[in-house]
């Protein structure tokens, strides 16, 4: 199945670019939450961050450093988000590996919530030794 982001990377569907290298494709979101809201997509069609080689994820994160301080620089927005998401449970919404970079500015209505669970020192320690690298 071939993603809205492979059509845009591949010049189908047009987009304004931000930047671009051999791992990633860097773009305004067409529904921009706020001015300056860019997607980073990976030019492979990874779907997950899981999917992904520590190559094209560290291309990832290096472009929105970039982004960041330029969307910064040029919308001095009050607080930048960035977030990406992994299958539907996630909130990925697009089936393509990317990143958002989103400007944000006090009382925007933009909400990021969820409850939070405070287990305890023993089962924190617990959960880490399960992913300990």
């Amino acid at each position: 199945m071939t993603t809205v982001f492979e059509k845009i990377i591949r010049g189908e569907l047009p987009s304004a670019k931000v930047y671009e290298d051999e791992h990633v494709f860097a773009f305004m979101d067409a529904g921009q939450v706020n001015p300056g809201h860019v997607l980073v997509a990976t030019r492979k069609p990874y779907v997950t961050l899981m999917d992904a080689d520590e190559d094209a994820a560290a291309a990832m994160m290096r472009a929105a450093h970039r982004i960041a301080k330029a969307v910064q620089e040029a919308f001095q927005p009050d607080g930048i988000t960035v977030l990406q998401a992994n299958r539907p449970a996630g909130f990925q919404t697009v089936p393509h590996l990317h990143l958002h970079v989103l400007p944000r500015y006090d009382n925007d209505g933009v909400d990021l919530t969820w409850p939070r669970k405070e287990p305890g020192m023993e089962k924190l320690r617990e959960y880490a030794a399960k992913i300990r690298l």
